[in-house]
């Protein structure tokens, strides 16, 4: 029996990627299909490296294949990734594929807890991630990344400053605590925050990234803008808390985001302090906070919901000690590698379906 190339790129055209609803070849998802014999062999290209739906793409690839050519083949298949974007050709951060707002309508709902254990969670996937902390005034990153004792290195560069990243777990980071005395406050007019996070953006050597997360300050302000201001973002996570208070201030920072002028999209809501699980008990839950108030929420506004995160005592045990929670083995490991897979597939879906992000021109 002699295979063919065009056998196999038929079989696998059969062959549908679960989020975008496409056959893998109409997606240029198959490469180097190398045929010896029986023996056959290919690539079959991800769009993250964090995909939940790996294993099942590649029995769906073997079926199709044993359907349409016979069983009595060799197969050889490697699952390797390429981040998608709809970046290019900008100025600022060039080689940073996708930029990722976390944003909450409030404090306290655990936004920088997510922002960090997401980070670390989608570095372990595989991607290059970095995390800016945006919240100019109240700094947490250095604590929950135990390296509160660090001062980014800077060198020249035409002229100019350039900062280089700390860099813990696999993540590069940059924030104003590592810029400032740790015990003093940062007591700055708008202006002066908005600068800073220009900085953030512009004077630091963040290099090639597969994602960007910028952990926003609550609420909406002169720091959202300069964000939509200043570079393309790809889309927003929205953090909340069940209880309707919470809600009620994720809903207008979800609206922000939603406002013509600003258009960002929204990659999906995720509920965290969903509900409360002894270690004891692990499979006892406890709805401390009310039930489903962000599932609901997403489903208000037609976005999708991304996951809940249990509030669990390791995880603010985790944030004191600085060595995140999805680094240790549990409900909390598995909750934040879910919300990494569920924010990977949400930024291919958007940059499969919709246009390119632009900086957003705001009237002052």
């Amino acid at each position: 029996m002699t295979i063919t190339k065009e056998q196999i790129l038929s079989a696998l055209s059969k062959v549908e990627d679960p989020d975008l609803k496409k056959d893998l070849v109409t997606l240029g998802m198959i490469q180097n299909i190398q045929i010896e014999g029986n023996n056959v062999s290919f690539k079959v290209v991800l769009t993250t490296p964090a995909c939940p739906l790996k294993e099942v793409i590649k029995n769906n690839c073997v079926e199709a294949i044993e359907d349409e050519i016979g069983k009595d083949i060799s197969l050889d298949i490697i699952m390797t990734s390429q981040v998608t974007t709809t970046r290019d050709n900008t100025p600022l951060l060039p080689n940073v594929k996708n930029i990722i707002a976390i944003a909450s309508g409030k404090g306290g709902v655990g936004k920088s807890t997510t922002a960090s254990n997401l980070a670390v969670a989608l570095a372990n996937s595989g991607a290059k991630v970095g995390l800016i902390d945006a919240d100019i005034s109240g700094p947490s990153v250095p604590t929950m990344f135990n390296v509160e004792a660090e001062q980014p290195a800077v060198k020249q560069e035409n002229g100019k400053n350039i900062i280089i990243p700390i860099e813990q777990y696999g993540v590069k980071l940059m924030s104003i605590g590592f810029l400032t005395p740790s015990d003093s406050a940062v007591v700055w007019r708008g202006p002066m925050a908005s600068s800073a996070l220009k900085q953030f953006i512009a004077d630091v050597e963040w290099g090639d990234l597969d994602y960007l997360l910028i952990d926003l300050p609550p609420g909406t302000s002169d720091i959202h803008l300069t964000m939509v201001q200043t570079i393309p973002v790809t889309g927003a996570v929205i953090v909340t808390t069940p209880q309707k208070v919470a809600l009620a201030d994720a809903t207008k920072g979800l609206s922000m985001f939603r406002q013509a002028q600003i258009n960002v999209p929204i990659l999906g809501v995720v509920e965290n302090m969903a509900y409360f699980t002894p270690e004891e008990l692990p499979n006892n839950k406890y709805y401390l906070f009310g039930k489903e108030g962000g599932r609901r929420l997403a489903d208000k506004f037609e976005v999708p919901f991304l996951g809940e995160i249990p509030i669990v005592q390791s995880i603010r045990e985790s944030g004191d000690t600085g060595f995140p929670a999805v680094m240790k083995a549990g409900i909390t490991e598995k909750a934040f590698s879910e919300l990494a897979e569920s924010v990977a597939r949400q930024v291919a879906i958007r940059n499969a379906e919709k246009s390119k992000t632009t900086v957003v021109h705001v009237n002052e």
